[in-house]
């Protein structure tokens, strides 16, 4: 039996930019995507603290310490700029494999850097 799991989690970021006008997508600043162990393309879950909203997109590289957290394309229309959201990524693996695994958890500054 295969079940998923927490692979990755960025707890408590600030979203620094909505961009409508774009294909769709959220960008994470590199130096947050190598901490939370995730890579370019990653199907991620994006859940807002501020109204509720939850979302699932994928992840597009963002420039590195910069603490780029941008939603784009229709997501944008689910948070503000300043809202605090945690994005976490799942992985599929065998049921005794997940026993063991533990995921990558990320807790970034108020100004989403690194601590």
């Amino acid at each position: 039996m295969r079940i998923e799991v927490l692979k990755s989690k960025i707890h408590r970021v600030s979203i620094t930019q909505a961009e409508l006008h774009y294909v769709g997508s959220i960008t994470i600043d590199e130096a947050l995507m190598n901490a939370a162990n995730l890579i370019e393309g990653e199907k991620v879950q994006v859940v807002n603290i501020n109204n509720g909203e939850r979302l699932e997109t994928y992840v597009i590289k963002g420039e590195r310490n910069t603490g780029t957290i941008c939603l784009n394309g229709p997501a944008a229309r689910k948070a503000q700029v300043g809202d605090l959201v945690v994005i976490m990524s799942y992985a599929s693996m065998d049921f005794e494999e997940a026993k063991r695994f533990k995921p990558t958890l990320i807790f970034p500054s108020p100004n989403n850097t690194l601590i």
